[in-house]
């Protein structure tokens, strides 16, 4: 448990449900800014010759995106309680606007129709799974150690088919990577209630942290989701 989380722990107001309302409006509305960052940045970096030449002439700056995407989403971890909201709502807009750049691969290897599709399953499969993580009355902790070690598993299987090449393992890579995400896309929703129903309210700093981290947590389950989706609807351009 983060200093944030213990910090948190120890308030409990009567206005419970007022509350939640009010952090989850912040985190969704967070989340779809991140979301229609990434997907602006990707139409018009694939959109662009200038920019597909910029990025995609050699591997070094999409892999320069990628390290800096890395280093920006674990410093705004690790500088959450250290920095003012509005300076974590920025690094959370340029990590999304760098994610766009790395997503206009998708545009430019798979039709619009099917990235479009590939998308609405993966709005509907995530509002489905977040809604059940919000209103169920399961306690969904346990889930946590089983679904990292999914993902651990799921990163092993990704490595290895870099060396195997095998179309066949991709696409139940694919599958598996889908259910690890709808699962973590409830159990985050589960953990950012448990979190807000026991925030002070009144503390506008500490709920506009837990909004940001909540969105952030959301933003990349609805990413991987939606890219392993992808992976498996998508049709190829024609070359």
């Amino acid at each position: 448990m983060t200093s944030l989380e213990k910090s948190i722990a120890y308030y409990n107001t009567a206005d419970d449900v007022e509350n939640l309302n009010a952090i989850f409006r912040k985190v969704y509305q967070y989340m779809a800014l991140g979301l229609i960052l990434t997907a602006l940045t990707a139409y018009f970096t694939a959109a662009s010759p200038a920019m597909i030449r910029l990025f995609y002439s050699s591997p070094a700056p999409l892999a320069i995106v990628a390290i800096v995407e890395v280093v920006l989403v674990l410093a705004l971890r690790v500088m959450l309680e250290k920095i003012s909201t509005s300076t974590a709502l920025i690094m959370f807009a340029i990590y999304s606007v760098l994610n766009g750049v790395l997503c206009s691969s998708i545009l430019l290897v798979y039709t619009q129709e099917s990235v479009f599709t590939a998308f609405l399953s993966t709005a509907t499969m995530f509002g489905a799974m977040s809604l059940y993580g919000l209103y169920t009355k399961r306690d969904l902790s346990s889930m946590g150690s089983f679904l990292r070690m999914g993902l651990f598993g799921l990163l092993a299987a990704l490595v290895i088919n870099l060396f195997l090449a095998s179309s066949a393992m991709d696409f139940y890579i694919s599958i598996f990577g889908v259910i690890i995400f709808a699962g973590l896309t409830a159990y985050d929703t589960a953990m950012i209630k448990e979190l807000a129903m026991n925030s002070d309210s009144s503390n506008e700093t500490l709920t506009g942290r837990l909004a940001i981290v909540g969105a952030l947590e959301l933003y990349l389950d609805f990413i991987n989701m939606f890219i392993y989706l992808v992976r498996i609807m998508g049709k190829f351009r024609d070359r």
